[in-house]
């Protein structure tokens, strides 16, 4: 079960919009040595929780790169979710009454900004280090720069320095997905289910590649109808719609939209070239969401980062798919 951190004072967003508060879930496992130098925090990605250790099972957790015997393993769920941190369905202070469709936009860059409070709430001075995938990915970039002086290491996992325009074109087609469905309008939690199980099924195209699809969506039979791949689409978006809020997915794909790490910083490459952690970046083969030469770009741009392949046969999800091969290469 995640503990739950309140942050009571005024949280100013990137867009000049105020939270009144802020509410962090996490997890820990494992405890801060002696040295307090043994930090491992992990980023989940875009409909991710803080419990690491059901999403990321062969990555953290005994005998794993990120074992609790050996390092005080940190994750917490972004704001703008809907997993214990302040979001869309959670009350607004100032009216007493849920955010949803009023919740602001929140950046990446306010996420690591909010992770820092809790960091300093637990008492850790340095990280040893950031690891993320996708939107999480993202986010550890922004770290980096944020505070290159307190990381050791980054892993950037599937990830880019911004948003790619295919990416937010996806994004948005989610969107008008839920926009489509006419209970999102309405001031209840569970408004726009039946968009959020459309945009899932859009989303799942970026998520998994052309190949995986036909190699294991393929109907046994010739038929004119009851696909196996359309079977899939709809379960998928089922399943979604059992734990995620569409008020959160709309919000966070615009978060992600906004992703740049050059905005008022002069640009991507002088932004990148500041980081000074030893930096590891991961592709992944067959990724069309964010194609292997997104990662090469920041490979290069940062100082002395290594880049390695994962090859995999899925498409961008390899990274929660094949962790047994990842956890080779980190």
């Amino acid at each position: 079960m995640s503990t739950v951190v309140v942050f009571d004072a005024p949280f100013v967003l990137e867009s000049g919009a105020i939270l009144p508060e802020v509410r962090l879930a996490y997890h820990t496992w494992g405890e801060l040595n002696d040295a307090r130098d043994n930090v491992v925090w992990v980023l989940h990605a875009l409909t991710g929780s803080s419990d690491a250790t059901s999403w990321w099972p062969d990555i953290v957790g005994s005998g794993r790169p990120f074992d609790p015997s050996k390092h005080f393993i940190v994750c917490a769920n972004m704001i703008g979710s809907c997993y214990g941190s302040t979001g869309p369905t959670h009350i607004d202070p100032s009216t007493g009454a849920p955010w949803y469709h009023t919740f602001p936009l929140v950046t990446n860059r306010d996420i690591v900004r909010a992770f820092q409070l809790l960091r300093d709430h637990l008492g850790i001075d340095r990280i040893d280090t950031v690891i993320g995938g996708s939107m999480g990915g993202q986010q550890a970039l922004e770290w980096g720069v944020q505070e290159h002086d307190r990381i050791n290491r980054l892993i950037v996992i599937a990830a880019n320095d911004q948003h790619s325009p295919w990416g937010v074109a996806f994004n948005a087609a989610q969107r008008m997905s839920i926009e489509a469905d006419q209970t999102f309008q309405e001031a209840r939690p569970d408004a726009g289910q039946a968009g959020l199980s459309a945009a899932r099924a859009t989303a799942m195209l970026s998520y998994r590649s052309a190949g995986l699809y036909n190699s294991r969506q393929r109907t046994a039979e010739s038929l004119l109808t009851g696909y196996r791949a359309e079977s899939y689409q709809r379960h998928q978006g089922s399943k979604l719609v059992q734990r995620f809020s569409a008020h959160s997915y709309y919000g966070l794909t615009r978060t992600m939209d906004a992703h740049d790490i050059g905005r008022d910083r002069g640009g991507a490459g002088a932004a990148l070239r500041t980081i000074t952690s030893n930096t590891l970046v991961v592709g992944i083969s067959t990724d069309t969401l964010f194609p292997v030469y997104e990662q090469h770009f920041i490979a290069d741009m940062i100082p002395h980062a290594k880049y390695r392949t994962l090859l995999s046969s899925v498409g961008h999800d390899a990274f929660l798919t094949d962790q047994q091969h990842l956890a080779t290469l980190i």
